[in-house]
């Protein structure tokens, strides 16, 4: 090949730069040799799974099969609501928060606890293992994406942990006698729920 052919290769490295019109996807698609494999998956297509607080979208190498390495939670709070306190065993959780407000509380060892506010815009980073929960503490909606460096979202319900967990045990360990004891483990639910709606007073 001649060395004319690369005379006019540009000297300055392209990040961002204007091209010429594309044209139509179906054009561009005929250029190419299709592959066997999925590269788009639309995560807001999904059907959701539904609670009293708000919905859950999620997406990983079971329904995105060659995301190997990510998967991601997209999570609707009602106004007052909460996603329940939780963890994630087998990765740090990174949250980008598409809209609303939000308040963060993420529980550590030895009884540390720190509580951070959120809008949109805003990325939270929660440590594998660290028990937290997220409130919605302003009007409407929020709306927010939980991404993760593992090939499946996996969590654990505090409360689901509690309830699975024999009652003796539990009350030993929190100091719970009697009517107490009686009272908290009648709110306890052994199903799931991550997404709770707001707690009515009378």
């Amino acid at each position: 090949m001649s060395e004319k052919v690369f005379s006019t290769l540009s000297q300055r490295e392209k990040y961002i730069f204007q091209g010429t019109d594309p044209g139509s996807l179906d054009d561009a698609r005929k250029e190419v040799t299709p592959s066997k494999l999925q590269f788009t998956h639309r995560m807001l297509e999904q059907k959701p799974l539904k609670f009293p607080g708000g919905e859950v979208r999620i997406t990983d190498s079971t329904n995105f099969k060659i995301s190997k390495t990510t998967a991601a939670a997209h999570v609707i709070i009602h106004e007052g609501g909460l996603r329940a306190m939780h963890w994630h065993p087998n990765a740090d959780e990174w949250t980008f928060f598409i809209r609303g407000h939000a308040r963060i509380t993420v529980f550590a060892a030895n009884g540390v606890a720190r509580t951070f506010n959120y809008m949109a815009g805003d990325v939270a980073v929660i440590p594998k293992n660290n028990a937290h929960y997220v409130e919605n503490i302003g009007e409407g909606d929020v709306e927010f994406l939980e991404m993760f460096r593992a090939p499946i979202f996996q969590d654990f319900s505090v409360e689901q942990w509690l309830a699975e967990t024999p009652a003796k045990e539990v009350a030993e360990h929190l100091n719970l006698t009697g009517a107490r004891g009686e009272e908290f483990f009648k709110q306890l639910s052994k199903k799931k729920t991550p997404v709770k709606p707001r707690r009515m007073s009378f």
